[in-house]
């Protein structure tokens, strides 16, 4: 594998030859406890990988026994990095979001991670090789697929510790596994084997320790070799919103959109391939995609 360039605290970065990228949670000392600095280095990682045409896929796992403990509640002053002489209020957040005291002292710093992997125009996989606590299981919502180690247990123990699930978990928890599910598991703050995370439509698939990492990669690698990255960062696009769309009108109007340009676009390349019965090569960019919403 070669290496992405790399410049952080907390993560470590590979990429191979396909596009598939190795973002590793590297505080293993600690668990791979989240941070104020771990949030700030994955949200520009995120950012930055959206428009970065070498990334084509992201597999997301922890460096040794967790993935991610949660919180590193050990941090000085008010740990979530929050300021606790803001006064927010509701049209506050509404009106000045990216303003301070919002954008640094109030808003939920795994939410502005959640919402850099949402919004990242690339496949993006967790691979859950130990424990995932708190953030650590609510980051992996944001992600297109979770897959586990047998060794994995996921626990939404928010309760535990008299605070609410964050990093946009209402949105993406029960849109996953269910209102009733996601409910249960929120109110229990019960720690979650593989088993039963796979059980409840959590995780995908569960997998012996040394398998995980190669099965996740290989999953990744079968979603972008010999694939347009405009079709899948559209198409990735179009099923998050069509499942909170408010009429199959509003996703025909997108998917008519996407459809247009891809026809005109890689379109063109992908059914001359299949005619001459070669693979394709499709030149269009993730970095580069036509507005269709």
């Amino acid at each position: 594998m070669t290496s992405a360039p790399v410049d952080h605290d907390t993560l470590s970065v590979t990429t191979d030859d396909d596009g598939v990228c190795t973002l590793t949670l590297d505080r293993p000392e600690s668990l791979n406890a989240f941070t104020v600095t771990m949030a700030r280095e994955l949200e520009h990682f995120f950012r930055s990988a959206a428009t970065d045409d070498a990334i084509r896929a992201i597999v997301v796992t922890g460096s040794g026994r967790a993935f991610c403990a949660g919180m590193d509640l050990s941090a000085e002053g008010n740990v979530f990095g929050l300021d606790e002489d803001a006064a927010p209020t509701p049209d506050g957040m509404r009106d000045h979001l990216t303003e301070a005291p919002y954008q640094d002292g109030v808003r939920d710093t795994g939410g502005k991670v959640a919402l850099a992997i949402h919004a990242c125009p690339k496949p993006v996989i967790a691979a859950i090789n130990g424990p995932a606590v708190g953030i650590g299981a609510t980051m992996t919502l944001a992600m297109d697929i979770r897959m586990a180690s047998t060794k994995a247990r996921i626990g939404f123990v928010f309760g535990r510790l008299g605070i609410v699930p964050e990093a946009c978990s209402s949105y993406f928890l029960p849109r996953i596994v269910g209102l009733q599910q996601a409910l249960e598991w929120v109110y229990s703050a019960e720690v979650l084997t593989a088993e039963a995370a796979r059980d409840g439509r959590l995780v995908r698939s569960v997998h012996e320790p040394d398998d995980l990492l190669p099965a996740a990669l290989d999953l990744a690698r079968s979603f972008v070799v010999g694939r347009s990255p405009v079709a899948l960062a559209l198409a990735k696009q179009l099923l998050y919103a069509g499942t909170s769309a408010a009429s199959p009108l509003e996703m025909h109007r997108a998917d008519s959109l996407a459809m247009w340009h891809t026809s005109v676009g890689d379109g063109k390349e992908g059914v001359a391939a299949f005619r001459e019965k070669r693979d394709p090569d499709f030149t269009g960019r993730a970095s580069d995609l036509p507005p269709i919403f």
